[in-house]
């Protein structure tokens, strides 16, 4: 499936976009912050696209202009307990490379994704987290409507091999029908 906004196209990931994720992925100020190492190699970025971002529900996030990658953003099932889950609520994961921070493109990505997510999936409710420090993504959740629901202390980053204090957010599809 593709979605498009004003200026974005959210696509699914192909193998020969390892170069342009490396090209984000392997910066430092990016990956740690989501909870996830910098990228080594065009060909680690190759097996991060076939085995990770090849997922349903998982977008390269594109310039219309050039429908280049330059982020990504995904629905799952909710990976934390946060309470009582149904199965109609699902997680948002975002991240978006260093050069596009500050310019509008995740809000407006996560946008995209919720009314998805609400109009054609039928989910209920999105979840939506940070780690510990993250301040950009504080505000943009913040910025798309999501509220503070609750702080886990002593989460595992297995990824990085760390333990993290994660920051939930949460937006009900009722909520959402009035932003």
């Amino acid at each position: 499936m593709i979605l498009k906004t004003k200026r974005l196209l959210l696509r699914p990931w192909k193998e020969s976009d390892a170069e342009r994720l490396y090209h984000h992925a392997s910066n430092p100020a990016v990956g740690p912050m989501a909870g996830w190492p910098v990228h080594t190699s065009v060909e680690n970025s190759r097996e991060i696209i076939l085995n990770v971002l090849s997922a349903g529900e998982t977008y390269a996030v594109c310039l219309k202009d050039d429908g280049q990658p330059m982020g990504s953003i995904g629905l799952t099932s909710p990976r934390q307990i946060h309470g009582a889950i149904l199965s109609t609520e699902m997680e948002v994961g975002f991240w978006i490379g260093e050069p596009h921070w500050g310019k509008g493109y995740m809000p407006e990505a996560i946008r995209e994704v919720q009314r998805h997510a609400f109009e054609n999936l039928g989910c209920t409710a999105l979840w939506c987290g940070y780690y510990d420090g993250n301040i950009k993504s504080k505000r943009v959740q913040q910025k798309c409507g999501f509220i503070y629901h609750h702080t886990e202390k002593d989460v595992n980053c297995p990824l990085l091999g760390e333990v993290r204090t994660e920051h939930f957010t949460y937006l009900s599809q009722e909520r959402w029908k009035l932003l």
